[in-house]
């Protein structure tokens, strides 16, 4: 049997959190509504996109009723609300979170597809990063991939943990958070401690 998919309120939550860390990211270079809302869709939703054309599959968000008004709400949420409740790095944070979530989604639906267990973790890296990937070449900023930071190897432990989990017969929802949360929580302790990966240092 494939391994099960997370259930679909988990994919609502995730779209929602990286959605979220779009509309912020709108807010603060101070872009109308309108572009605050495409910068939720295209962050929430792009990294999905990308992995469902990988898999040849439609993509997830246009049979799902729910995914484009949670988009919505969320960058509704991020517009209206006081500019008080965003300062400091909850931009990052919630990017974080989103970055954990979608890599396990990721990771999880091309298991589920039958993929094998090394593109199925690729294909959750790809899930996890793509949406900010292309919220941040659309904004114009540097993106994240292009910085030392740690990030996509967040990604990578996630996506990884969830193959070998899967692989070691750990129940799957055991397995999913503890993906997850090690993710998270290498993300968050590289924007702690400003923990960044070594850069290429050798001469010609």
């Amino acid at each position: 049997m494939p391994p099960a998919t997370l259930p679909p309120l988990v994919e609502i939550a995730a779209t929602a959190l990286f959605a979220l860390s779009g509309a912020l990211l709108a807010a603060r270079l101070k872009q109308t509504f309108v572009t605050a809302s495409f910068f939720a869709l295209v962050t929430g939703v792009g990294g999905g996109t990308v992995r469902d054309a990988l898999l040849n599959v439609p993509a997830f968000w246009l049979h799902d009723m729910w995914i484009a008004p949670a988009i919505l709400a969320t960058a509704l949420i991020a517009w209206f609300t006081p500019h008080r409740w965003w300062e400091g790095r909850l931009l990052e944070w919630a990017d974080a979170a989103g970055l954990a979530s979608f890599t396990v989604l990721g990771t999880t639906k091309a298991l589920a597809l039958g993929v094998a267990p090394v593109p199925a973790a690729i294909l959750g890296v790809v899930t996890g990063c793509a949406g900010g990937i292309i919220r941040d070449v659309v904004a114009g900023v540097p993106s994240i991939i292009m910085r030392p930071e740690i990030y996509v190897t967040a990604a990578a432990l996630t996506a990884g943990l969830v193959v070998l989990l899967a692989k070691l017969g750990v129940p799957n929802a055991l397995a999913w958070a503890v993906a997850g949360l090690a993710g998270f929580a290498l993300r968050g302790a590289a924007m702690i401690w400003n923990i960044q990966l070594p850069a290429y240092s050798r001469g010609s």
